[in-house]
């Protein structure tokens, strides 16, 4: 990247803050006061230092830009143009990390690798992908274009084009072909979790629904609670509480 691209690059991220931020209010206002901006433009003079094999004064660069934003990325890291870093304080990106064009990484997200072997070893996100806050993607994987990824989610495998992962681990929940909005709702991503313990609390409604008609069809008298089992259980709880308090006492033990 010659400086001429690198200064038209750096005017295109400031484009991207203002079409990705409702609260952005004009190019001066992004220029002094966005650190994702700063963070960026740092980075692209710490990376043509690393290409041109100044690596030291590239890792000194990219330092500074951490002290200054809070947003570390290793000079290595491939960003393309139009990248937009929403407050960005506790971004991680990695030295084999690639980021395509019209990506948004909002704060606290990580790309980081998984291998000690000196390869690629962390993400590649394609074009529009969103990260939400907290998130990390571990590992050489791949995240499709136009890809959602929930707060705090982790990923280590690859996300296909299109699809919203959520979860730890993160599980795919949405396909392509949904219609989804420009920005991230981080409010109405879906949850797998919670989905699997209504429809299993559905389940146990109806079934216990049917055992009472079917009670009620054969005249069978209505089930007791098991107060004797339940007193059985509490009583041997209680005599093996006592037998190792008695075993504890003769140790000397004071608990």
């Amino acid at each position: 990247m010659v400086p001429g691209d690198m200064f038209g690059a750096v005017w295109r991220d400031i484009e991207a803050a203002l079409r990705r931020d409702p609260a952005a209010k004009s190019k001066l206002e992004v220029i002094l006061a966005y650190p994702g901006v700063h963070a960026l433009f740092l980075h692209r003079v710490a990376h043509l230092l690393w290409e041109r094999d100044r690596r030291l004064t590239a890792r000194l660069f990219s330092h500074y830009n951490r002290f200054l934003t809070g947003i570390e990325i290793h000079p290595g890291a491939r960003i393309a143009d139009g990248v937009f870093i929403d407050h960005g304080m506790g971004v991680v990106i990695g030295e084999t990390a690639v980021i395509d064009e019209g990506c948004i990484i909002y704060k606290g997200v990580v790309l980081g690798g998984t291998s000690l072997e000196k390869k690629i070893r962390h993400p590649h996100l394609r074009r529009n992908v969103i990260v939400g806050s907290n998130a990390c993607v571990l590992g050489a994987i791949e995240v499709g274009e136009g890809a959602r990824i929930g707060s705090g989610s982790v990923v280590i495998r690859d996300v296909p084009p299109g699809a919203t992962v959520v979860g730890v681990p993160g599980r795919v929940v949405r396909e392509q072909g949904h219609t989804f909005v420009e920005e991230l709702n981080h409010a109405s991503l879906p949850d797998p979790v919670a989905d699997v313990m209504r429809t299993l609390a559905g389940h146990q409604e109806a079934i216990a629904e049917r055992l009472a008609a079917l009670e009620e069809k054969l005249s069978l008298p209505k089930a007791r609670p098991l107060r004797l089992k339940k007193q059985l259980l509490d009583d041997d709880d209680g005599n093996a509480a006592d037998a190792e308090r008695e075993q504890r006492r003769r140790a000397g033990s004071i608990f």
